[in-house]
Protein backbone atom coordinates (compact mmCIF):
# COMPACT_ATOMS: atom_id res chain seq x y z
CA UNK A 1 0.00 0.00 0.00
CA UNK A 2 1.69 3.55 -1.15
CA UNK A 3 2.18 5.71 1.31
CA UNK A 4 -0.39 8.63 2.69
CA UNK A 5 0.89 11.92 1.64
CA UNK A 6 -0.35 15.36 2.65
CA UNK A 7 -1.79 16.78 -0.57
CA UNK A 8 0.70 19.42 -0.98
CA UNK A 9 3.21 16.48 -0.97
CA UNK A 10 1.99 14.39 -3.47
CA UNK A 11 3.60 14.38 -6.61
CA UNK A 12 1.70 11.44 -8.12
CA UNK A 13 -1.82 10.71 -8.92
CA UNK A 14 -1.37 7.38 -7.17
CA UNK A 15 -0.37 9.04 -4.13
CA UNK A 16 -3.50 11.89 -4.81
CA UNK A 17 -5.82 8.83 -5.27
CA UNK A 18 -4.35 6.97 -1.77
CA UNK A 19 -4.75 10.10 0.02
CA UNK A 20 -8.04 10.74 -1.61
CA UNK A 21 -9.01 6.95 -0.64
CA UNK A 22 -7.80 6.87 3.21
CA UNK A 23 -9.43 10.34 3.59
CA UNK A 24 -13.23 8.64 2.26
CA UNK A 25 -12.33 5.67 5.09
CA UNK A 26 -12.20 8.56 7.39
CA UNK A 27 -14.99 10.30 6.26
CA UNK A 28 -17.63 7.52 6.38
CA UNK A 29 -16.03 6.23 9.92
CA UNK A 30 -16.94 10.13 11.02
CA UNK A 31 -20.35 9.55 9.41
CA UNK A 32 -21.26 6.62 11.19
CA UNK A 33 -20.64 8.72 14.24
CA UNK A 34 -22.66 11.30 12.91
CA UNK A 35 -25.40 8.98 12.34
CA UNK A 36 -24.93 7.42 15.84
CA UNK A 37 -26.36 11.08 17.07
CA UNK A 38 -29.35 10.32 15.18
CA UNK A 39 -30.04 7.18 16.79
CA UNK A 40 -29.91 9.31 19.99
CA UNK A 41 -31.49 12.03 18.85
CA UNK A 42 -34.62 8.89 17.64
CA UNK A 43 -34.18 7.51 20.88
CA UNK A 44 -34.72 10.68 22.95
CA UNK A 45 -37.45 12.67 20.91
CA UNK A 46 -40.83 11.96 22.44
CA UNK A 47 -43.04 12.63 19.57
CA UNK A 48 -42.26 11.82 15.84
CA UNK A 49 -42.78 15.71 14.31
CA UNK A 50 -40.03 16.18 16.37
CA UNK A 51 -37.82 14.52 13.64
CA UNK A 52 -37.75 17.43 11.27
CA UNK A 53 -36.62 20.58 12.55
CA UNK A 54 -36.34 23.02 9.97
CA UNK A 55 -34.43 25.92 11.96
CA UNK A 56 -32.13 23.66 13.20
CA UNK A 57 -31.46 22.19 9.75
CA UNK A 58 -30.68 25.37 8.66
CA UNK A 59 -28.54 26.33 11.54
CA UNK A 60 -26.52 23.40 10.42
CA UNK A 61 -25.80 23.93 6.90
CA UNK A 62 -25.20 27.68 8.04
CA UNK A 63 -22.62 26.55 10.21
CA UNK A 64 -20.90 24.26 8.12
CA UNK A 65 -20.87 26.73 5.07
CA UNK A 66 -19.30 29.48 7.64
CA UNK A 67 -17.11 27.03 8.32
CA UNK A 68 -15.89 25.88 5.04
CA UNK A 69 -15.35 29.47 4.12
CA UNK A 70 -13.45 30.58 7.08
CA UNK A 71 -11.17 27.02 5.99
CA UNK A 72 -11.44 28.86 2.15
CA UNK A 73 -13.44 26.16 0.85
CA UNK A 74 -16.66 27.31 -0.76
CA UNK A 75 -19.77 27.76 1.06
CA UNK A 76 -22.23 26.86 -1.87
CA UNK A 77 -20.50 23.74 -2.36
CA UNK A 78 -20.28 22.49 1.19
CA UNK A 79 -23.95 23.69 1.96
CA UNK A 80 -25.25 21.75 -0.96
CA UNK A 81 -23.83 18.96 0.15
CA UNK A 82 -24.59 19.19 3.86
CA UNK A 83 -28.16 19.65 2.84
CA UNK A 84 -28.31 15.96 0.98
CA UNK A 85 -26.21 15.14 4.31
CA UNK A 86 -28.68 16.38 6.85
CA UNK A 87 -31.74 15.33 4.70
CA UNK A 88 -30.11 11.62 4.76
CA UNK A 89 -29.67 12.13 8.59
CA UNK A 90 -33.33 12.84 8.82
CA UNK A 91 -34.52 9.99 6.97
CA UNK A 92 -32.19 7.92 9.14
CA UNK A 93 -33.47 9.55 12.50
CA UNK A 94 -37.38 9.45 11.53
CA UNK A 95 -36.19 5.07 10.31
CA UNK A 96 -34.78 4.88 14.20
CA UNK A 97 -37.97 6.12 15.64
CA UNK A 98 -40.39 4.32 13.59
CA UNK A 99 -38.27 0.86 14.43
CA UNK A 100 -37.93 1.89 18.04
CA UNK A 101 -41.40 2.34 18.47
CA UNK A 102 -43.01 -0.56 16.62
Amino acid sequence: MADIHDPDDCTTMAEVRAGVDALDRELVTLLTRRFGYMRAAARIKPERHMVRDEARKAEVIANAGAHAERLGLPRQAIEQLWETLVEASIAYEAERFDALRG
